[in-house]
C-alpha cells in the first residue's frame, strides 16, 4: 500500500486502520527502535506519573482491570491500554474507565504519522504510540500498560515502568517466544526496571526470570513466598510486607486463578503507595467491582451463556475448571481457533465437558478451516454438530438449544467478538432464541 502523504490526516478512523495495515512490512515486528524514535519526537517517554506494565501468558487483562478499578476508586483518573479489543478498536484505549472516541484517535494518529517521517510502524506500534499520546495529553495521572506479545521487544516497554506485573508463564507464542517456560519468561522479564518492583502472580517463577531479575537490581516479589493469600470461605486474605489485609471481597472476575491476579495487582499498588498512596476501603471495592468483558463472562437465562477468550492450554484448563464446578448441565460449544494455535493443546483440556460442538467458519484469514477441526474432533469421538459461517450457525444453534441447557463461547478473541456481534453477551440479549 503507498505510504500516506506527508500531512495528510483521514478523516474516519476506520482509513487509518486499513491503512497502518499495510505501511509496515510485517504484521508482528519485535524490536524497539523504530517506534522508540517516533515516541521520542512525540516526547511521550518519560510521562512523569507512575507507570504499571503487566505482562503474562494469561490473566494480564483481569490483572489491568483490577488496578483500574481500584485506582478510580481511589481518584485517580488512569489511562489504561490493552489489547485485542473485542468490538470496536477504541476498546484499547481508555481513559477514566471510559473507551476513547473516534476523533481523539484520528488526531493522535495524524500526530503520529506527522512525527514518523520516513519510519515505517506496525499497526500495534501506531495503536500504542497512540495511547500514550493521549495518556499525556488527557494528564492522566497513572498509565496501566498491558504487553501484547513478550514484554522485552512489545512496544509497550518503551515506556520504563515504575512497577512490573508478571501474572504467569506458560506456553504461548512459541513461535515467537521460546518453546519453554524458561525462555518464554525471559522475554516476559524484559519489562523489568534496575531498582523496581516486579510482582510475579504464580508461585513457580522460571529460573530465567528469577535470574534476570538479580543480575538487573529489580526487587522480585513472588506470590505465596514474599507475598501470600489465602481463601477463607467466601472471602480471602492477602498478607505482603505492608501487613495483612482479612475477609477480601470476592474478585470480580471469574475463574479459579482470580484471587492470584487480584492480590498481584493489590501487592504492586502497594508497593506504589508511597507515590500512589490507595485507601483500603478503594482497594476492597475495586477488587469487587473489576469486571473484563469476554473472559469467563456468564449471561443468565433459561439458557445460560459462558462467553470465554480462552484460546490457549492454561486458560482452557482454567474454563474446564470453571465449568465443573457449576451444576451438571448439557452443554453446546460454540468454537473457532486460529491457525497459529494447536488443536491438541486447547480440545483435550475440555473435551469431557463438551456434549455437542458447534464450529464457527468465521471471516478470518487466520483462521482454521472448520473442516479441519470438525476431523479432529470427529477422530477423538466428539459429536460435531454443526458448522458454518456465523448467520446461519447461529440460526441453527438457537434451534437446538433447549431451557436448562448451557452455550460456551471459546477458541480465539474473534470467536467471542462473533458472539456478541449476534446479540449474544452483557451488551446483548443472550438467549434471544429462548
Amino acid at each position: 500500500m503507498p505510504d500516506a502523504p506527508r500531512g495528510m490526516r483521514f478523516e474516519r478512523l476506520e482509513d487509518w486502520l486499513d491503512w497502518q495495515q499495510g505501511l509496515h512490512p510485517s504484521a508482528i515486528d519485535l524490536g524497539l527502535e523504530r517506534v522508540r524514535q517516533v515516541a521520542e519526537r512525540l516526547g511521550v517517554l518519560t510521562p512523569g506519573v507512575p507507570v504499571i506494565t503487566v505482562a503474562g501468558t494469561n490473566g494480564k487483562g483481569s490483572c489491568v482491570a483490577y488496578l483500574d478499578a481500584v485506582l478510580r476508586r481511589a481518584g485517580y483518573r488512569t489511562g489504561v491500554y490493552t489489547s485485542p479489543h473485542l468490538l470496536r478498536y477504541n476498546e484499547r484505549v481508555r481513559i477514566n474507565g471510559q473507551d476513547i472516541d473516534d476523533a481523539s484517535l484520528v488526531d493522535a494518529f495524524g500526530r503520529i504519522d506527522r512525527a514518523r517521517g520516513d519510519l515505517t510502524l506496525t499497526y500495534f506500534e501506531f495503536g500504542t504510540l497512540a495511547a500514550l499520546d493521549l495518556f499525556r495529553r488527557r494528564q492522566a495521572d497513572v498509565w496501566v500498560l498491558e504487553v501484547g506479545l513478550g514484554g522485552r521487544l512489545d512496544a509497550v516497554n518503551i515506556v520504563d515502568a515504575d512497577c512490573a506485573i508478571i501474572t504467569s508463564i506458560g506456553l504461548d507464542h512459541t513461535d515467537w517466544l521460546g518453546s519453554d517456560r524458561n525462555a518464554i519468561g525471559r522475554e516476559k522479564a524484559g519489562i523489568l526496571r534496575s531498582g523496581r518492583p516486579v510482582v510475579y502472580g504464580e508461585a513457580d517463577v522460571p529460573e530465567s526470570v528469577a535470574r534476570y531479575a538479580a543480575e538487573l537490581g529489580a526487587e522480585l516479589l513472588i506470590a505465596q513466598r514474599d507475598y501470600r493469600w489465602q481463601l477463607e470461605d467466601d472471602a480471602w486474605s492477602l498478607e505482603d510486607a505492608a501487613g495483612r489485609l482479612e475477609h477480601l471481597p470476592r474478585p470480580g472476575v471469574q475463574g479459579r486463578h482470580q484471587h492470584a491476579n487480584a492480590a498481584a495487582a493489590a501487592v504492586a499498588l502497594r508497593k506504589l503507595a508511597p507515590r500512589l498512596p490507595v485507601p483500603e476501603q478503594a482497594l476492597r471495592e475495586g477488587i469487587a467491582a473489576a469486571r473484563v468483558q469476554g473472559r469467563l463472562e456468564v449471561v443468565p437465562g433459561e439458557v445460560e451463556w459462558v462467553l470465554d477468550v480462552a484460546h490457549n492450554h492454561d486458560s482452557v484448563t482454567d474454563l474446564d475448571a470453571f465449568l465443573a464446578a457449576q451444576p451438571p448441565r448439557r452443554t453446546l460449544a460454540v468454537f473457532a481457533q486460529m491457525q497459529r494455535k494447536a488443536l491438541e493443546e486447547v480440545v483435550p483440556a475440555i473435551e469431557a465437558r463438551i456434549d455437542q460442538w458447534y464450529l464457527l467458519d468465521l471471516p478470518d484469514s487466520d483462521a482454521r478451516a472448520t473442516s479441519d477441526v470438525a476431523r479432529y474432533l470427529s477422530a477423538r469421538g466428539a459429536e460435531v454438530a454443526d458448522s458454518g459461517p456465523s448467520a446461519s450457525l447461529w440460526t441453527r444453534l438457537e434451534s437446538a438449544m433447549q431451557p436448562g441447557d448451557r452455550v460456551v463461547v471459546f477458541g480465539s478473541f474473534r470467536t467471542v467478538e462473533e458472539a456478541m456481534r449476534q446479540g449474544y453477551g452483557s451488551r446483548g440479549d443472550a438467549g434471544r432464541g429462548m
